[in-house]
C-alpha cells in the first residue's frame, strides 16, 4: 500500500516540473495587420452608430404618429 501512495505522489509532482516548450518562443506580431483591425474596428463602430441612431429616430417618428 506504502509503494502505490508514492507512485500517485510521483505522478501528481511530475506534472508540475514538466516545462513547456512553447513558453520559450518568442512571438512577433506584424504591425499592419494591428493598423488593419483597428480601421476595421472603427469602420464596424460607425455603421453600429449609424444603425442605432437610424432606428432610435424611426422609433421616434412612429412614437410621435401614434401619439398625434
Amino acid at each position: 500500500m506504502k509503494s502505490l501512495g508514492t507512485s500517485v505522489k510521483n505522478k501528481l509532482i511530475a506534472k508540475y516540473l514538466t516545462k513547456d516548450s512553447t513558453t520559450d518562443q518568442t512571438k512577433s506580431t506584424d504591425i499592419n495587420i494591428l493598423l488593419n483591425r483597428i480601421q476595421i474596428n472603427k469602420r464596424n463602430e460607425s455603421r453600429k452608430k449609424l444603425f442605432f441612431s437610424a432606428a432610435a429616430s424611426t422609433g421616434l417618428i412612429l412614437f410621435g404618429l401614434i401619439i398625434f
